[in-house]
């Protein structure tokens, strides 16, 4: 491990010694050209004070990933605890935080669920529609409100395809089969994306099959003079859920989950205003199974209801940037086991961005300030400080504080082993970063250290080892600190660009030194994490991607993984095989489910024109 970590460092210090004449040789996907959306102030990467990853179309294309979960797990920092294949089901953590703690946004839209977080990669689209992904680390209540307690991930979607049809035909190891139409029509004042899919395999083990169907439509209409962006998404997961949550052998658990949303949004600009109105409907159900051939033994039914409005602008004056927004919704739960509840929320939304030294130092203050028709009011104040060295690199470090309040899951869920606690008090805590990065078009380097100090925090714990029911509680004081690397290095050889990027993560908690023996979920969480992506191109029409990651978890567990992709390009048709797994690493990332042994998928993808 520490000749891994000594691997990195020298790659981060040998980035910064590369000369400059190869930044006008090498143009891929520049971070330095990249404008964060993920904020109310939009900035270009470079000038943001945060630490953010961004996945960019390159990046998926080349990333041997086949949905959104798979393409997290190759970000430090980012711990994706999949059960199975397919992105049936997987939780989303960030620097350490639960699954609960970290925010998905589709657009800006805000697809939080109030049942749990289980659901948060529910939301998750298809790779085919997404442009690329920005990766918020840290607190991030400031901007997006309480569910971003350690960060959030904003999914970015196509604008247009240009008159295209793609067909994609993917099969391979346990019976997968997976088909895909992907299509964009260009119209004169109108423009239309149109996804459907469908992905299934028989599964891997016993009860881990799937059948899930993926349907995105984007519109945008009067696009000459006011343009209005409809955006719909429905995904169905069906699946075995053996062990996702029992070991008794006698169960046969079963899960289908449906996942919708449907936003309007227009964006108006007079001077320097900038004003972005916005409403949506988000929907989530769940239906899970204890013994699947045997609903009456036991089942749950939840079905959330989000209504939500809201207006973001900005305004650029000669006193620097300032962002602002209002936010009103509305949730409903109709639940069996939850109950019948609902919620009423308000958000306000202030920061200014002052600009100082000829704008190498840059200061944002900002203020969120959340009613909770339940919770009552809530305040998240923040500060960001950047300065640039020079032009290209930059150090930075934030502050900021940030809450959750339970879900309905943790408020007042019920079975024979697990019990909520109306009673609970929000998670709140108050963290620190430090950081240092250095953007060009050819190299992408940084560094962060941070600290995260919480009160309140939940979990399900019992009051000794010889109890069998674990109690919705708030654990006593939680210190969380680490350290994350991210390298990436695009060059030219045979005059065609290559890319090797490494990330590192280390995480320290004290969690595991309160509550060991007595809690359910605090466990497991990844103390060390490297992962390296090696993309290449010898040939014209032939390119082929190494994926290495390596992982240490608190309970002790480590494991190597290995994954690869070639794709070759004939014409219209590219030909894919992805191999997964490759050394047939033996491994668990969450809970009793041990993953899947090396697979192959073998695709075929024709674009029509």
């Amino acid at each position: 491990m520490k000749k891994l970590i000594l691997f990195s460092a020298i790659l981060l210090v040998g980035a910064f010694q590369v000369q400059a004449q190869e930044d006008d040789a090498v143009m891929m996907d520049s971070l330095s050209e990249v404008v964060v959306t993920a904020n109310r102030i939009n900035l270009p990467f470079k000038e943001n004070s945060r630490t953010i990853n961004i996945i960019t179309s390159s990046h998926i294309k080349n990333s041997a990933a086949v949905n959104v979960a798979d393409l997290l797990q190759q970000v430090a920092g980012v711990d994706i605890r999949r059960r199975g294949t397919g992105g049936s089901q997987a939780d989303l953590y960030i620097r350490g935080g639960g699954f609960d703690q970290t925010l998905v946004l589709i657009d800006g839209v805000k697809m939080d669920d109030p049942q749990t977080g289980h659901h948060t990669m529910n939301a998750a689209l298809p790779l085919e529609v997404i442009e690329r992904i920005e990766i918020i680390k840290g607190p991030a209540a400031r901007v997006f409100g309480q569910n971003a307690f350690t960060g959030a991930i904003n999914i970015i979607t196509k604008k247009s395809l240009n008159n295209s049809v793609s067909l994609n035909v993917e099969a391979g190891s346990f019976d997968q089969l997976n088909a895909t139409v992907t299509a964009g029509v260009d119209k004169e004042n109108s423009s239309h994306i149109i996804h459907v899919g469908r992905v299934t395999s028989e599964g891997y083990r016993n009860n881990s099959d799937y059948d899930n169907g993926n349907y995105f439509l984007k519109s945008t209409f009067n696009k000459n003079a006011q343009p209005i962006v409809m955006t719909a998404s429905f995904l169905e997961r069906n699946f075995g859920a053996e062990n996702f949550y029992t070991t008794n052998p006698t169960f046969n658990e079963y899960e289908e989950t449906q996942n919708s949303l449907l936003a309007f949004s227009t964006t108006f600009k007079k001077n320097n205003l900038k004003i972005q109105p916005r409403i949506y409907w988000k929907r989530n159900q769940d239906l899970f199974l204890l013994r699947r051939n045997d609903p009456s033994f036991f089942r749950n039914m939840h079905i959330s209801n989000k209504i939500g409005m809201e207006t973001n602008a900005s305004y650029a004056s000669k006193l620097g940037i300032t962002g602002f927004g209002v936010e009103l919704s509305k949730i409903y739960l109709r639940s069996n086991n939850l109950g019948n509840r609902n919620r009423f929320m308000t958000n306000v939304f202030l920061e200014h961005r002052f600009s100082v030294a000829e704008n190498r130092l840059d200061i944002t203050p900002g203020l969120a300030l959340t009613y909770f028709s339940d919770f009552k009011f809530r305040a998240f104040p923040g500060l960001d400080i950047g300065y640039s060295l020079t032009n290209n690199f930059k150090v930075y470090g934030n502050i900021g504080y940030t809450y959750r309040i339970p879900t309905y899951t943790d408020l007042f869920y019920n079975d024979p082993v697990t019990n909520g606690n109306a009673n609970l008090e929000p998670e709140e805590a108050f963290a620190q970063e430090l950081g240092l990065k250095y953007t060009t078009p050819t190299i992408n380097a940084s560094i962060a250290v941070f600290n995260r100090d919480a009160d309140n925090l939940i979990d399900y714990i019992r009051n000794d080892v010889t109890e069998d029911v674990f109690v919705a509680t708030n654990i006593t004081e939680v210190n969380t600190k680490g350290l994350e690397l991210d390298a990436a290095y695009n060059f030219k050889f045979k005059d065609y660009i290559q890319t090797l990027s490494v990330g590192y993560a280390f995480l320290d908690d004290n969690i595991l030194d309160q509550n060991e023996e007595l809690s359910r979920y605090s466990l497991n969480t990844l103390k060390h994490q490297y992962t390296t992506r090696l993309s290449t191109q010898l040939f014209k029409n032939v390119r082929q991607n190494i994926i290495y990651k390596y992982a240490e978890r608190t309970t002790g567990q480590t494991y190597n993984v290995w994954d690869a992709s070639l794709a070759i390009k004939v014409k219209q048709a590219e030909f894919t095989i992805t191999a997964s797994n490759i050394f047939d690493a033996d491994y668990i990332e969450s809970g009793f489910v041990p993953m899947p042994p090396s697979n192959v998928l073998f695709g075929l993808r024709y674009n029509f024109k």
